[in-house]
């Protein structure tokens, strides 16, 4: 086994759903109350075609013009391709890629809908879907199912809903209303600690990403965004969540990683060091903040040195490899190529657990079905 054989599996993949999704299928006395991004994309059709693995442009043009003919957009019948299995085996026979983890792309912005009857049957729609679509159809994919974050009841359900469906994650907000240390989502971490199901929170869910603008904003957006997983992560490991659902696990996905030895070393020292002004530390854990993290944290990236170079501090089963598939800042087709040169100097045993063991693990895929070549 190496580093150019080694089964990769991206823990951070995405369907790129059809605009057409939600308004033909959530109620019409809810659609009101959906936001732009669940509508019609204005993306160009050549630039998606090729994130997609359609390079000839001849062969994008037969695609829409069919669409076209039948009375779907352009970009929808290139949409339709991300969840087709066939096509992504195609993709992922030429990247080198085993299994995928599949997450919303549109869906993402869910979670900005106020009113609750709306979002509750977007997150409905879209898990149906997904399970039809994909999930379903392979073992080599295992999709994350949205939760509906407006009444606990109703994410509850959800949550036994996925479950039943085969869905592989709950998938959840980056940033919780309330916050995520509030009692309010007790409930919910019991019912997804009992289903065996992974929480995943993707970059940029459940708040407006746009901190700045002007020069500079798109990258400086981007690592403010990002900034919502320490963050997230000291919550739930500071305030007890985590020792008190030791079976629980939260992947920041697309978050990069190398945060996590920031984190783990700032949280334990101040977490001591604030024990010396009565009552501000609360609870006492029975063991350190990072013990927690290092157990139950992880994060995906598609490339970050930083946090391979700091795997002494957090351990290995923390970091997650992903291809993010089909996004412009992804590494199809480029896969392979990318993680032997950022691997180049890790123990192997180490790198079969960050592109493929511990994803598998934590999304529970059939290993003797990705072992087939596809």
């Amino acid at each position: 086994m190496d580093l150019l054989t080694l089964p990769l599996i991206s823990a951070d993949s995405h369907v790129e759903e059809p605009s057409t999704l939600w308004h033909a299928n959530v109620p019409a006395a809810l659609r009101a109350h959906l936001p732009p991004e669940l509508g019609p994309s204005h993306t160009s059709v050549a630039q998606f075609a090729r994130r997609i693995g359609i390079e000839d442009p001849q062969r994008a043009r037969e695609i829409t013009e069919a669409a076209a003919a039948s009375g779907i957009s352009d970009l929808d019948a290139l949409r339709e391709l991300t969840a087709d299995p066939e096509r992504r085996f195609a993709v992922m026979r030429r990247d080198g890629i085993a299994g995928e983890c599949v997450y919303p792309s549109a869906g993402l912005y869910v979670w900005n809908i106020a009113d609750a009857d709306a979002g509750e049957a977007c997150c409905r729609v879209y898990n149906d879907w997904i399970a039809e679509r994909l999930a379903s159809r392979s073992p080599r994919f295992r999709c994350a199912g949205m939760i509906p974050t407006w009444r606990i009841e109703a994410a509850i359900a959800e949550v036994e809903h996925i479950a039943k469906l085969g869905l592989a994650a709950a998938m959840l907000p980056l940033v919780g209303t309330p916050e995520y240390n509030h009692r309010h989502w007790q409930p919910l971490w019991t019912a997804i600690e009992a289903s065996g199901l992974p929480v995943v929170m993707h970059q940029g869910s459940g708040h407006d990403m746009l901190f700045y603008r002007g020069p500079g904003a798109a990258v400086t957006n981007l690592l403010a965004t990002q900034s919502m997983a320490p963050r997230a992560a000291a919550l739930l490991a500071t305030s007890g969540v985590l020792a008190e659902h030791p079976g629980l696990h939260f992947v920041f996905v697309e978050t990069n990683a190398g945060w996590l030895s920031w984190a783990m070393c700032t949280v334990d020292y101040y977490y001591d060091a604030f024990q010396q002004y009565e009552g501000w530390v609360k609870p006492i854990l029975p063991e350190k903040p990072s013990d927690y993290m290092r157990r139950q944290i992880h994060g995906t990236f598609q490339f970050d040195p930083v946090a391979v170079h700091n795997l002494p501090l957090t351990g290995v089963a923390p970091l997650l490899w992903g291809s993010d598939f089909p996004h412009a800042e992804g590494t199809y087709p480029h896969s392979r190529k990318i993680v032997s040169e950022l691997f180049a100097h890790t123990p192997i045993g180490d790198v079969a657990q960050i592109v493929a063991g511990t994803a598998a693990r934590l999304f529970r895929f059939d290993t003797d079905a990705l072992a087939v070549p596809l």
